[in-house]
């Protein structure tokens, strides 16, 4: 019996492989497995924005919540990146203000990933490849850091306030569920050379809190699990 059970578990873990193996696929490039040693990545300014939801369930903006946020996930991005030993570079600040608008492409092309390629809207051109790119909008972020990999980061996280609390809470006495905050995030990382996103990774759910350190280093692990590391 236990050889058949050691048989069993073999046949299974064969069976299952290969759908592992696509489950990872999912989020690299074609061709793409990991950095080459000795890389470098260029840490490019998160795009994050933190609101409170009302009573009724609109996002009201919160610049102190944001504010820390930013300072949270820029220390928590740099000690995970740390512990992955990658070799990274910051970008300054006044080059930050020049290279607004690649973090601004990059929220769209992220966003289209996220609906067509992980999303229920396929786009049969793709054939379920991570086939996307930046293109040579990326070039001014070589050019400005030396860099040949750019890790971009768009996070949207809301908090139900004390008003939309007590709303759902009488709602749900009544049979009604409303849903509360919810945390949503894309991390791509992008080659500068061809502007080709080689890795992508989303985030959507209904935890997570940015605004303490602790939870913002967990959600910069979350985002970042089974980032290719260097070898």
């Amino acid at each position: 019996m236990r050889r058949s059970l050691v048989a069993m578990t073999l046949v299974a873990g064969i069976a299952f492989a290969p759908a592992f193996a696509r489950a990872q696929s999912m989020n690299l490039a074609p061709g793409f497995s990991n950095l080459p040693k000795d890389a470098t990545v260029v840490l490019m300014p998160a795009d994050i924005e933190l609101f409170s939801l009302s009573a009724g369930g609109v996002p009201e903006p919160k610049a102190d919540w944001t504010e820390a946020a930013a300072r949270h996930f820029r220390q928590a991005l740099l000690a995970h990146n740390q512990k992955l030993g990658l070799r990274t570079v910051e970008v300054s600040e006044d080059a930050a203000d020049e290279l607004a608008e690649v973090n601004t492409l990059h929220a769209a092309v992220a966003q289209a990933i996220a609906v067509h390629h992980f999303g229920p809207l396929k786009l049969p051109t793709k054939e379920g490849k991570l086939d996307w790119s930046l293109s040579d909008a990326v070039a001014p972020v070589k050019k400005a850091t030396g860099a040949r990999y750019a890790l971009f980061s768009w996070v949207r996280d809301s908090y139900a306030s004390a008003e939309r609390k007590a709303a759902m809470i009488a709602l749900a006495v009544l049979g009604v569920g409303v849903a509360g905050g919810q945390q949503v995030a894309y991390a791509s990382l992008v080659d500068l050379e061809t502007g080709r996103v080689v890795w992508f990774n989303r985030m959507a759910r209904a935890g997570g809190d940015l605004r303490e350190a602790q939870p913002a280093a967990e959600t910069v692990g979350s985002l970042l699990y089974g980032f290719p590391v260097a070898k």
